[in-house]
This record gives C-alpha cells, sequence and structure tokens, in this order.
C-alpha cells in the first residue's frame, strides 16, 4: 500500500529546498555552500520546522555555521514566507545530523575489520 504525503510531509520538502538554495546564496559566511540541508520535520500544525543539516568543515567551522545558522534564522524565515502561501510560516529549529559523520566512521570500522587477517578455525577444516 502507497503512503500518503500529507501536507506537513510537503511543506517540509519545499523547505528543504528553499531553504537548502537561501543557505547557499544568502548566508553570510565563507563556507555556507558546505551546509547540506539533510531533512526537515514540519509539526502537523505547521508552528514548528526542524531542519537538519550536515557540513564538512571542522569543528571550530561547524560551532561557526551554527551560531551563524542561529543569528541568521529570522531572516531565513522572512525570506521563506516570500515563496509559501502559510497562514504563518513555521519557527525553524536548526539540528545538527550526526548520521552522516556516524556513517563514515561505521564503514571505515568495517573496512578496517575486513582487512584483517582471518582467525583460523577452531574446529579445523575437515
Amino acid at each position: 500500500m502507497a503512503r500518503q504525503f500529507t501536507r506537513s510531509d510537503r511543506i517540509a520538502q519545499q523547505l528543504q529546498r528553499d531553504i537548502a538554495e537561501l543557505i547557499r546564496g544568502e548566508l553570510d559566511h565563507p563556507k555556507a555552500s558546505l551546509i547540506t540541508v539533510t531533512d526537515v520535520e514540519v509539526t502537523r500544525d505547521h508552528s514548528h520546522a526542524k531542519i537538519f543539516y550536515t557540513f564538512m568543515g571542522t569543528p571550530e567551522d561547524a560551532q561557526a555555521i551554527a551560531t551563524k545558522l542561529e543569528q541568521a534564522k529570522g531572516f531565513l524565515r522572512s525570506e521563506l514566507s516570500r515563496g509559501f502561501k502559510l497562514f504563518k510560516m513555521p519557527e525553524l529549529h536548526f539540528h545538527y545530523d550526526h548520521s552522516v559523520e556516524l556513517g563514515f566512521k561505521l564503514d571505515t570500522l568495517i573496512s578496517q575489520a575486513a582487512s584483517l587477517p582471518k582467525a583460523p578455525d577452531d574446529e579445523g577444516d575437515a
């Protein structure tokens, strides 16, 4: 059975596209192009939007980006509202998405484990 997309899902998808474009084009930070918006979750009443993002850079740069996103929330929200036909634009909440980092770490661990020499069978080959 196919999943029905709710209005909140459609709003979240549009927000994800638009916020990513705004961040790349309007955020006043030299490394803003390294931000990837990975997901957006909108509450059922459309009053809040969690924006999950990743950033490929140093931890210091990641902290500077997080601060910049917090400072730019109002600007980004007002810019987003120009393209949306909503009664009220959701409040934006930025959350760093650690899943990409965890995926890289797991991939590295799996690769390391796969390259280890095989242990001899305890029961021997019969």
